[in-house]
């Protein structure tokens, strides 16, 4: 399969181009950007620093992937960005490559889309099949897991983490730590319970589900102390592999506190 790039687009010596990639109008890709098999760049977009774009990717307009980092700290340092296969990217979207005292590097996995205006800030980590909705943004070094949904308009805090399975709700304001399967709203964003709409959609069966919502009413349930009932649902549930990822997330050290009910 032949390269095709449109007469007015900008591909800079040194950029490295797979089999069949398809560069619009107007495109400008940067001379330490990779691009490999079947990505598509429909027209005006910017590609820059050192980027890598996975296999089978469509990248819509004006999007500008690899610009450095909105960090005072940056002084210029070769930094990266690297998306995973089949990402989809729709218009207007950035994405930043890392800061060296942060890693040095920005992730996104394989089968992510990002739509409309959404921004990733420098060193974030996301993992698989996430998905951001218009507008949606996460400041630096946030930690996305996989089958994420950040829904319009949130904004996440540096530093947080979002357990896998989550749900962000639209305009959500996330200063705290998301625990895997839940589900958050609001300004600022607080534990409404868990993604269940999500997990059905995934194919979680009813006795996993039921296994969760019963560990969720433990762990926030009114008696004992928050770990007397951490230890308790870690009693009742350690053949359950997903209360004991929850446990594990909640008890792992992080910068940011965890994200409660209303009434905690």
């Amino acid at each position: 399969m032949t390269v095709t790039i449109h007469p007015t687009a900008i591909v800079h010596d040194g950029a490295q181009l797979g089999e069949g990639v398809q560069i619009g109008p107007y495109c400008i890709v940067g001379p330490q950007v990779t691009l490999k098999d079947r990505t598509v760049l429909k027209s005006h977009v910017v590609i820059d620093g050192v980027t890598e774009i996975g296999a089978d990717g469509v990248i819509h307009p004006f999007a500008c992937l690899g610009g450095p980092p909105q960090h005072l700290a940056h002084k210029g340092e070769p930094t990266k960005l690297v998306v995973g296969d089949r990402v989809l990217v729709r218009e207007n979207v950035i994405m930043h490559t890392g800061t060296e005292k942060g890693g040095g590097i920005t992730v996104a996995g394989n089968d992510c889309m990002f739509m409309a205006g959404s921004g990733i800030a420098h060193d974030c980590i996301l993992g698989n099949n996430v998905i951001m909705a218009n507008q949606a943004s996460i400041g630096g070094h946030v930690q996305v897991g996989d089958f994420v949904f950040l829904g319009g308009s949130c904004a996440v805090h540096q530093f947080a983490r979002l357990g896998r399975y989550s749900f962000i709700g639209g305009g959500a304001i996330v200063t705290k730590d998301v625990i895997p399967y839940g589900s958050v709203w609001g300004n600022h964003a607080r534990l409404e319970g868990l993604n269940l709409v999500g997990l059905k959609r995934r194919g979680f069966s009813r006795e996993l589900i039921l296994a969760l919502r019963t560990a969720y009413r433990m762990m926030f349930a009114e008696e004992g102390t928050f770990q007397e009932r951490l230890d308790d649902v870690l009693e009742n549930f350690s053949d359950v592999d997903q209360v004991v990822e929850i446990i594990r997330f909640i008890r792992e050290d992080s910068t940011r506190p965890i994200c409660l009910p209303s009434d905690h």
